[in-house]
């Protein structure tokens, strides 16, 4: 990682930095690593929050045009495949409603089975690792901006 996290606070920081590994594990496919890192995200409130923004900037910059129905299959698709080669508990449904929920279209009172904080932790890594594969960037500038995009909106409730 390239950007220190020492001036953020405690619970984002730790999102920030096991974020940041359990990507890392993704593309290394280390599943220990990666179980390690998901575990630490689970336990941290609102790291679905951030791993959803995080997501949500890397489909606004990889798709500027928008998604289509197409789009979305293509990644999901994508994500559920590779991810499955390592991880056989990868389930596109919880895929899907991080993409649905990054893109503002997801309703979790209409699911009847939404999935939980450790389901959300264990996936939003595999899209994020997929995203940024397009982008060629690191994921230190959009967890910055994620955190800084929370941080705004919660100044201003």
């Amino acid at each position: 990682m390239t950007t220190t996290w020492r001036h953020l606070p405690a619970p984002a920081r730790e999102i920030a930095v096991s974020a940041a590994e359990a990507v890392a594990a993704v593309r290394r496919r280390d599943g220990r690593a990666y179980d390690e890192a998901v575990a630490r995200l689970a336990a941290a409130d609102q790291s679905g929050l951030v791993l959803g923004g995080v997501v949500r900037l890397l489909l606004e910059e990889t798709h500027p045009d928008g998604l289509d129905g197409d789009d979305v299959r293509r990644v999901l698709e994508r994500v559920a495949r590779d991810g499955l080669q390592w991880l056989p508990d990868v389930d596109p449904h919880v895929l899907l409603v991080l993409l649905a929920g990054a893109l503002g279209v997801y309703d979790p009172a209409g699911d009847e089975s939404p999935p939980d904080p450790p389901a959300v932790a264990r996936h939003a890594p595999l899209l994020v690792a997929d995203l940024l594969t397009a982008t060629g960037r690191p994921l230190d500038g959009y967890l910055a901006a994620a955190l800084a995009e929370i941080e705004r909106a919660e100044r201003h409730d």
